[in-house]
């Protein structure tokens, strides 16, 4: 399978160094990644600014933002047969940004923010029959909102997570498929759970739509 894949986080500048981003380590991102090659897929792995080694894939693109991560992933999601969005995308970013560092001593300073992209709404909206697999984080009502997002999207399968997996080295997740299936796992590892996603993707394959 050719298998693309968003890692990490997205950085959304207000002036040349300070930006509005998220805790994101980028490690599940890179666990599948490095799964994926190991089964043998040929992987693309788009990722944000990480402070990890990126595995040996068949090709890297390392982006910023999220307007740079929507171009990388729409040149080449009709050549990819599977997306898994692991990203953690920055939902919104400054409406303009200045053109040099801002100064503590010019003031109170308002900060108005725009929405970002909706990267994996685009692309269910552009699929010709690729498996769309997202993440969803959320600190309350998981399952109701990790179904929801599935339905909205038109996924194939959901990975729903509480801010506690962050950075973390286990986790629990529910992993939710189109059919309604729900799969609880309890304290895995990253490596785990990645191992987990790509048997859910393979069956997805193997199903009649």
């Amino acid at each position: 399978m050719r298998i693309l894949i968003t890692a990490g986080p997205t950085r959304e500048y207000l002036d040349p160094v300070r930006y509005v981003s998220n805790a994101s380590s980028g490690r599940i991102g890179a666990a599948l990644a490095a799964a994926a090659v190991a089964q043998g897929h040929c992987v693309t792995l788009v990722c944000g600014p990480v402070a990890l080694e990126p595995p040996e894939v068949d090709e890297l693109v390392a982006v910023m933002s999220a307007a740079e991560m929507l171009e990388a992933v729409a040149a080449r999601f009709d050549s990819c047969d599977v997306f898994i969005a692991a990203a953690a995308v920055a939902d919104f970013r400054p409406a303009a940004r200045a053109g040099r560092k801002l100064k503590k001593g010019e003031g109170k300073v308002t900060l108005e923010l725009e929405p970002t992209a909706d990267i994996l709404a685009e692309m269910s909206r552009r699929k010709t029959g690729q498996i769309l697999v997202g993440f969803c984080l959320e600190s309350e009502d998981l399952a109701a909102r990790a179904r929801s997002k599935l339905e909205a999207k038109g996924l194939d399968l959901v990975v729903a997570n509480s801010p506690e997996a962050i950075a973390a080295q286990r986790q629990d997740a529910l992993l939710i498929t189109r059919d309604g299936a729900c799969e609880h796992l309890t304290q895995v590892t990253k490596d785990a759970l990645a191992a987990r996603v790509l048997a859910a993707v393979a069956a997805a394959r193997r199903s009649p739509d």
